[in-house]
């Protein structure tokens, strides 16, 4: 489970076994119990929340957005893309 960084004690992250064939580039954020996956492309969108509040997905999305290029990277690092 690859963590891409930490925010605010928030852990984003992907899977080292990702579907095959791999899905689009998506991150994960994880508190706790409390989790979340976002696309990243074409643009940041929520695709499924357990546990976190609106206000958390929102900020949630505004630092994947600008973050968005150190996922991409590290996505591709780690796939050998």
């Amino acid at each position: 489970m690859p963590k891409v960084f930490s925010w605010k004690g928030h852990r984003f992250h992907f899977f080292s076994n990702e579907e095959y064939p791999l899905e689009p580039i998506h991150i994960h954020v994880r508190k706790g119990a409390n989790r979340a996956k976002f696309w990243i492309e074409p643009i940041v969108s929520l695709e499924h929340n357990y546990g976190f509040s609106s206000k958390e997905l929102n900020e949630f999305s505004k630092v994947i957005e600008n973050k968005c290029q150190l996922i991409k990277e590290k996505w591709n690092e780690h796939f050998n893309l």
